[in-house]
């Protein structure tokens, strides 16, 4: 198939050239709106309990939870003086009075006692934006301006979920463009010195700008049909540009190397793409398998990665596959134009990584203990992240600077109890108001409420401190009840979700369900960690049957998901020790939180993963093409490690430069997902493939390509291999239909 692909490059490049131009102006044209139509939501399980007792609370009451707060700070010092208080009712009002804003009070109007600062110094004003994620971030984008202002007796500032999201989304937008600026440029002077030719460099970041451009018009098409998270198109960008230039460098390497080996133009592309070609795009099959095990997770902001990340795979490869080699054939031995330097090439076997894989393999016990050692011990020092304390994103995921982690800041800092985190309780049935009254008072008692509010009262620590007031009638309707608790710990927290499961195992008389932000947090940790089986052994399962139909071997994919394994759980250790512990906070410019964000860890996992078989896959072809023409282990080990190890670890080094831009990001979850990133794909490319590979295939010699009898007729029946006849006769330079 792929030797078909290549005689149709070749004999029809300048329609495949001019389709390509087409296809990247209307995409370019119609993806370049993309983030106007995605969702900044997608964190729930919408068959939680804590989304269907969302779903009842707002039905059955017209209640949500408050997501724009108002701080006002009194600069008389006490938010009861006179003055302050007729401003905070006043700004209540005009709140209330904001298109599209509901549910709005104040302690002013209410006189709740934890709506006020310890201090006396400050209180808020509370409220809910109605509308989709986006309808909530255009109300926000006005109200947070306008609400921000300092006067005679109050200064106020605005914070809250909504504003909190706005302001992710701003520096997320911000942080595609500087991650843009840093990496092109830097990769741009990476590929010059691998190639030594401008034009040959400038390939690979073409190949990035369609691979980019192609997966934002797939992503408007699919933000058509279903939710996806606007956090996606980080990954579009990151990984659209790394596996581009990956994929490209190995396409051109390969090209280079046939036009060396004697054959002219046309013969080089149909030889590149036949063998490097295929790699290239059963590399792709991995990366997309991988990603495509977000898809068994039910919240829309994982799988919006896997569309993300399936979209950039199917268009980086066709862009390798189908348009670089047309453009290849149009340039020829014009790809080593505008040469900087003359490369240096050494005769078969003399190379540097030839020499690497023949030292590793004189010593491959030796070598592989002490290989894996460091990876034991690096593990050893990554055992926290095995007691991984799980949260979600917040203020903190923004930058110190920002106006709603400096309003929340305050809300932990000044206040013993915080509204805007409250659980809520929705009561099933009409109990009377004297059981209601025994649930409020048991609940109060619960260590880290610090109050309850129903129908029937206020309530603190088991007695009830205030009878029924204006208040109280928003906890009742002619269809049932519901009560908050105001909770004392942190919402995205470990504490958080005891709070949550000690609320759940209480024993009312009648049937409850908890929602609000602990509540969501504790049931998506539920949901994704049920789940994860299921996409370990999706990844696992289709990772083995894809590298044996490419191998012919049941060891080599053993070996390789293992070491996979292995170097993972390292950069996971190391991940907690960074942004769990804080301990590089200060070079790397967060606030940790104590917590790790949920959902990073599995989507590292799964990109990861895809990355470290992407290598498996470059690599381990080249020595099985060998093996094939000489049965010698050993040499076949070093020559394909002579022909992919320089190209390996150019690509893991310039797919390091595009993943280390974005732990330039301000939002904490997305430095992480960089710096993790970076560290997976260096420690892979080096440890992995330039020792343990070479060292374990020494060491198990032919029986890296054993098999059963049956899995070796399933092999000779159904498997893909690089290696083929020798390249035909040239196609005629000229043939054009």
């Amino acid at each position: 198939m792929f030797g078909r692909l290549g005689v149709t490059v070749v004999t029809r490049r300048k329609l495949i050239l001019i389709a390509t131009a087409l296809l990247f102006g209307i995409a370019g044209f119609f993806g370049s709106g993309v983030a106007d139509r995605l969702s900044s939501g997608g964190f729930d399980d919408p068959s939680s309990e804590a989304s269907l007792a969302a779903d009842a609370l707002k039905d059955r009451f017209g209640v949500e939870d408050p997501n724009v707060i108002l701080l006002v700070d009194a600069k008389s010092g006490s938010a009861d003086d006179p003055a302050v208080a007729a401003e905070g009712a006043a700004l209540t009002e005009e709140l209330a009075a904001q298109e599209g804003v509901s549910q709005v009070y104040s302690y002013w109007t209410t006189g709740i006692p934890s709506l006020k600062s310890d201090d006396g110094s400050q209180a808020l004003v509370l409220g809910r934006i109605e509308g989709e994620q986006n309808e909530i971030k255009e109300h926000i984008e006005k109200i947070s301006p306008e609400f921000t202002r300092s006067g005679s007796e109050v200064e106020v500032s605005a914070g809250g979920f909504a504003e909190i999201y706005r302001q992710m989304l701003e520096n997320i937008e911000s942080d595609l463009v500087k991650a843009e600026i840093i990496a092109f440029p830097i990769t741009l002077l990476l590929l010059v010195v691998v190639f030594g030719s401008l034009v040959a460099a400038g390939l690979p970041l073409a190949v990035g700008a369609l691979a980019i451009v192609g997966a934002m018009f797939l992503l408007r098409i699919i933000a058509g049909l279903t939710e996806v998270s606007i956090f996606a198109l980080n990954l579009t960008t990151m990984l659209g540009l790394g596996l581009a230039i990956d994929y490209s460098l190995f396409i051109v390497s390969r090209y280079r190397e046939e036009l060396q080996n004697g054959l002219d133009v046309p013969a080089a592309i149909r030889r590149t793409v036949e063998t490097a070609g295929r790699t290239v795009a059963f590399s792709g099959l991995t990366v997309a398998l991988s990603l495509s095990a977000l898809l068994v997770f039910p919240l829309a902001f994982l799988r919006s990665f896997a569309y993300a990340g399936v979209s950039v795979v199917l268009v980086a490869v066709l862009g390798a596959v189908v348009f670089l080699p047309a453009l290849l054939v149009v340039l020829g031995h014009r790809v080593d134009s505008l040469r900087l330097w003359k490369r240096k090439t050494k005769p078969v076997g003399q190379g540097m990584w030839h020499r690497i894989a023949l030292g590793v393999m004189k010593r491959p016990i030796p070598i592989a203990t002490a290989v894996i050692a460091f990876l034991v011990f690096l593990v050893f020092l990554g055992i926290p992240f095995f007691g991984a304390k799980w949260g979600q994103a917040d203020d903190r995921a923004l930058p110190r600077t920002e106006s709603s982690h400096i309003v929340s800041q305050q809300l932990r800092d000044n206040f013993s109890s915080n509204n805007a985190n409250a659980l809520s309780v929705v009561v099933e049935g009409q109990p009377s108001e004297g059981d209601i009254a025994v649930y409020a008072t048991e609940l109060s008692e619960i260590d880290g409420v610090a109050g309850v509010s129903a129908a029937t009262g206020n309530y603190t620590a088991g007695e009830q401190i205030s009878e029924p007031d204006q208040t109280s009638a928003l906890f009742a309707s002619e269809i049932g009840t519901w009560l908050s608790v105001i909770p004392s710990v942190e919402a995205f927290s470990p504490e958080g979700e005891q709070l949550v499961a000690d609320i759940r195992a209480a024993d009312p008389s009648f049937g409850v369900q908890v929602t609000g932000p602990s509540a969501h947090l504790a049931d998506q940790t539920d949901s994704l960690f049920s789940k994860l089986p299921l996409a370990g052994a999706i990844i696992g399962i289709l990772t083995f049957v894809l590298l044996f139909l490419m191998f012919g071997g049941i060891l080599v994919p053993i070996k390789a998901i293992i070491l996979n394994i292995l170097s993972l759980t390292a950069t996971f250790g190391a991940m907690v020790w960074i942004f769990q512990e804080g301990h590089l906070s200060g070079v790397l410019n967060f606030t940790p939180t104590g917590t790790m964000e949920l959902t990073m860890p599995i989507l590292m996992f799964c990109m990861a993963f895809g990355l470290s078989m992407d290598y498996e896959v470059f690599l381990l072809p080249r020595i099985k093409e060998e093996h094939d023409i000489t049965g010698d282990n050993a040499a076949s080990v070093a020559i394909g490690l002579e022909h992919t190890g320089r190209i390996v670890t150019a690509a893991a080094v310039l797919l390091s430069v595009v993943f280390i831009a974005f732990a330039t990001s301000g939002v904490t979850f997305i430095k992480m997902m960089g710096v993790g990133l970076t560290l997976a794909v260096i420690m892979d490319a080096t440890l992995v493939r330039a020792t343990l590979v070479p060292a374990f295939m020494k060491l198990a010699g032919e029986a890296n390509w054993w098999a059963p009898e049956w899995m070796r007729k399933v092999y000779t029946r159904f498997g893909i291999s690089e290696s083929g006849p020798p390249a035909p006769a040239p196609v005629p330079a000229t043939a054009e239909r």
